[in-house]
């Protein structure tokens, strides 16, 4: 086949095309992160106003109540109970002060356990049988803030990628304080209630400052499904939970 001057130039735009839509991605990737490293610093300073969650919420919220409003009030870490601190690393994240941001067994652990949940869940309902269990999340108190205050509750491998670089980004630029005190802030613990005061206020009328130890334990054990436990009440499970939690709150360590 004989060479030809025009299919080579065609060959070669194409060529140039791809690579520059290549770098445009590239420069938009690397952009976004800029930015989301400019509110890691921001906020390393500076209480949120709101989180994407909560807008979410709020929306949620909005459409049978249009005058709905969040329950939502920053508290200082020094204004938040000793006995959350310990409540919540004892129960979400036992080893958060000697970890960097991800604890990668864990995650390994908590995805082997879904996968084999997944398959008892397929095989009981094709048999027509019941199946209890309970999907694991695996995630630290830092990459909870990092889903909490820039991404949402939605599952995919993309969220996770760039919880995972937030997280590192969260690590590198706060204290181990400054991240739990944003954690138990913007943390949701019920339909349209948000942070440690607004929980407190919510479910026993008091303020964050002066949880008792069995009460800050039940905070934390809402943590993973605080919607249900905010409609249903307290359960037999959250009941036995607390009781396990209380034991391991005098080994955590809090910043």
């Amino acid at each position: 086949m004989a060479w030809s001057p025009k299919a080579s130039l065609r060959s070669y735009s194409r060529l140039k095309i791809a690579l520059g839509t290549l770098m445009a991605l590239a420069a938009l990737v690397l952009l976004v992160q800029f930015w989301f490293f400019c509110k890691v610093v921001w906020y390393s300073m500076q209480a949120p106003g709101s989180t994407p969650i909560m807008r979410s919420a709020m929306a949620e919220l909005r459409e049978t109540r249009p005058d709905a409003k969040l329950n939502y009030q920053w508290v200082d870490y020094d204004r938040i109970s000793p006995s959350l601190k310990r409540a919540v690393v004892a129960s979400e994240d036992a080893l958060f002060m000697q970890h960097r941001g991800v604890e990668w067994d864990a995650i390994r652990n908590a995805w082997e356990h879904n996968r084999q949940l997944a398959a008892r869940l397929q095989a009981a309902e094709e048999s027509g049988t019941t199946v209890r269990g309970v999907m694991r999340g695996g995630s630290t108190i830092t990459q909870q803030l990092a889903k909490n205050l820039f991404l949402s509750n939605s599952r995919s491998y993309f969220r996770k990628g760039q919880e995972l670089i937030i997280t590192w980004m969260i690590e590198h630029v706060m204290t181990k304080q400054r991240i739990l005190e944003l954690y138990l802030n913007v943390a949701e613990w019920g339909e349209g209630v948000f942070g440690a005061q607004a929980a407190a206020r919510h479910y026993f009328d008091t303020d964050a400052a002066r949880l008792g130890t069995r009460q800050a334990a039940q905070l934390a054990v809402m943590l993973p499904n605080p919607r249900f436990y905010d409609a249903k009440g307290v359960t037999r499970y959250l009941n036995s939970r607390t009781n396990t939690v209380m034991a391991r709150m005098r080994h955590a360590h809090i910043p």
